[in-house]
């Protein structure tokens, strides 16, 4: 009898809704608090450049603003984020992968799961959209020519440029290539985005319309984005989260 009442009990308990949905709720704040970036007791050193004691965590989702002087290690955090220079002291974690483990061979999988945007766009000017941006499938092995087509056009859809995928970059405005710019950064689908200053070289409304656009993915896909950026008009106007480097420091 008594293994009966207790049997009933636990049923009554795991079909609580009150209890399922405190369940439920847990896990999506788990979910949530998820980091994508870490980094632990960190030094991140490029040439004279030197960030130390560097503690920084970035959780799935977050849209993360990076200011700073020039000269100040901006550059330098970006670049060990996305393995390009080693991390020299500590650790460090990006989108599971241990930085302070991360051998040669396993950077091409790290950057798999990222999609990185350039203030001067880097778009390759001998082909036009359609193939800037199937470039990058083709280049982590895609070759399926409808898989290509679709995901392509879907990027090129989010960023509002479907109808100019035959056009030449040179023949686009800056505002229209930092669009492509952007469609080429998330035809893969990843985790973390990484915008080194995207509005540097545009005009004030076309760099609300880019961080807009920007911010519309994070909100969407819940995709992660860092941006280095130096227009505090837009860190004013679209606020979020910021850190700084200064003085050889994360703050």
């Amino acid at each position: 009898m008594s293994e009966e009442i207790n049997s009933v009990e636990e049923t009554n308990i795991d079909n609580n809704p009150l209890t399922q949905e405190q369940d439920a709720q847990e896990t999506k704040l788990e979910e949530k608090l998820s980091p994508i970036i870490k980094l632990k007791d960190a030094t991140l050193s490029q040439g004279k450049m030197t960030l130390s004691n560097v503690n920084l965590t970035i959780d799935e989702g977050e849209f993360l603003y990076i200011i700073g002087k020039t000269g100040t290690g901006k550059s330098t955090l970006l670049k060990t984020i996305y393995a390009d220079i080693p991390l020299t002291a500590g650790e460090g974690e990006v989108c599971g992968f241990a930085l302070n483990k991360l051998k040669k061979k396993n950077i091409p999988m790290l950057r798999r799961k990222l999609g990185i945007v350039f203030q001067d766009f880097q778009l390759l000017q001998d082909r036009n959209i359609f193939e800037n941006i199937a470039f990058v499938l083709k280049s982590i092995g895609i070759k399926d020519k409808e898989e290509i087509k679709t995901r392509v056009t879907s990027a090129l859809e989010e960023v509002g440029m479907a109808s100019r995928e035959t056009e030449m970059p040179y023949s686009l405005s800056e505002g229209e290539m930092q669009r492509v710019a952007i469609a080429r950064a998330i035809v893969n689908q990843p985790k973390l985005i990484i915008a080194d200053e995207p509005t540097g070289n545009l005009d004030p409304i076309t760099s609300e319309e880019i961080v807009k656009l920007l911010m519309k993915i994070n909100s969407e896909y819940k995709t992660t984005i860092l941006m280095v950026t130096h227009d505090y008009l837009v860190i004013e106007k679209f606020r979020s989260r910021v850190i700084c480097c200064e003085n050889g420091k994360v703050i």
